[in-house]
């Protein structure tokens, strides 16, 4: 249990900092190590509890860029989403085929995260459709894996010059949609005695994680950043797929 706590301590402090520099990563991050150690629901759990504290934190110093006009259509069908991907969770959760599933999906999003290039024009958005179609996919996806942020961060791209206007809607969406699945798994009776040590531990990684990010967020590369994380994730990934 000891080396455990250690191993959720560096993971979640790495997630940390890659989220207060760039926005997002987090779940990416901590997504792509933990379910090596825990089940995928457990690590899904874990991870959304300690997204509510991060983006909180984030936020105390971003609030005053919130706009709930432009996020309102791509939160609430995430959280229309986020139903069905709780079902889904309390079905398949345990089961150890998930974890290739989740290998899988994480080599998928850091081979878009590398090598998607940015458009110098972004795309006007006329239609409500499209933040719909972001939010269903990251609402569910995100509800089992915890890795729907670049969905979100898509979105709010396009929309947003402003990095801490981005930076801090993203967030907010993140804290909402993290928020309702707790609830929902929380009146579902699916957290344990042991979840209370790992969140503890975890709660003190992203204090000090977040506070690193943020400093960063100011100073260093977000590339540099993105691509030692998404390294990490890969090997993650690969060991995921093939042991489990």
């Amino acid at each position: 249990m000891q080396w455990d706590l250690v191993f959720v301590f560096l993971i979640v402090l790495i997630g940390s900092i890659m989220q207060g520099a760039s926005g997002f990563g987090f779940g990416l991050v901590v997504m792509g190590i933990l379910p090596l150690m825990l089940t995928v629901k457990d690590s899904t759990l874990l991870t959304m509890s300690l997204v509510v504290v991060m983006t909180i934190t984030i936020l105390s110093k971003l609030y005053k860029y919130i706009e709930l006009k432009q996020m309102l259509i791509i939160v609430v069908s995430a959280l229309f989403a986020r139903i069905f991907s709780f079902l889904f969770l309390n079905t398949y959760g345990e089961m150890d085929f998930l974890k290739q599933w989740l290998g899988i999906f994480l080599i998928v999003l850091v081979l878009y995260l590398l090598f998607s290039k940015k458009k110098k024009e972004k795309p006007v958005i006329t239609t409500p459709l499209l933040p719909i179609i972001l939010g269903l996919l990251g609402g569910f996806i995100g509800g089992i894996f915890a890795v729907g942020g670049p969905f979100f961060v898509f979105y709010f791209l396009m929309i947003y010059e402003d990095k801490r206007k981005y930076n801090a809607n993203l967030q907010a969406s993140f804290l909402i949609t993290s928020l309702f699945t707790i609830i929902i798994h929380g009146a579902n009776g699916d957290f344990d005695s042991s979840f209370i040590l790992y969140f503890l531990c975890g709660l003190v990684s992203v204090f000090i994680g977040t506070y690193i990010g943020l400093k960063l967020f100011e100073k260093l590369s977000n590339e540099i950043i993105k691509k030692i994380a998404m390294m990490m994730v890969t090997v993650a990934a690969i060991i995921l797929i093939f042991i489990g």
